[in-house]
């Protein structure tokens, strides 16, 4: 069963491709506790099956990053992608989409924390194994506000339905 509006999130980590060394954060892959990054935050997350692929590429990324001003107006204080691929390749898929410095590009690289959603999905018809359902989420202080889960093509998940659900 997957997370559900009220719930808090689950515990776990994901990665993210640092293109500029900060304190606490060094170059390259840093790994971080989901929980954590989450506290005090409103946090628009939305899911994807895949870096570099098709509707992901295409409109799901750039709707976000096209509309990350107009999020953050409404309160949102950081924007995540989460996919199951690497860091390196998020980071990578980051830089094509011009996203870096807007949408947190986090890796999900076993599927371990979309699996602690309950929003994991088996490509392994399309050659790609597990994966993760295409959805929005809004999160506030690590509680889960508003959940968008498709069923089937791009309907309720992209940056113009959460603008709209934030009023």
């Amino acid at each position: 069963m997957s997370i559900q509006i009220g719930e808090r999130l689950p515990e776990g980590t994901l990665s993210e491709f640092i293109e500029t060394e900060t304190a606490g954060c060094s170059l390259g892959p840093n790994t971080f506790q989901v929980t954590e990054l989450a506290k005090g935050k409103k946090i628009v997350i939305f899911g994807l099956p895949g870096a570099f692929t098709p509707t992901c590429s295409a409109q799901h990324v750039p709707g976000y990053v096209k509309h990350a001003e107009a999020l953050k107006a409404k309160g949102v204080d950081e924007i995540w992608c989460i996919s199951v691929n690497d860091a390196f390749v998020m980071g990578a898929w980051g830089r094509d989409q011009k996203a870096t410095g807007i949408v947190r590009m986090m890796a999900d690289g076993n599927g371990d924390y979309s699996k602690a959603l309950g929003l994991d999905a088996d490509f392994s018809k399309h050659g790609m194994g597990t994966r993760c359902k295409r959805y929005s989420m809004l999160v506030e202080d690590g509680v889960v506000k508003a959940l968008n889960v498709e069923t089937s093509g791009f309907e309720v998940s992209s940056a113009e339905k959460m603008l709209e659900q934030l009023g």
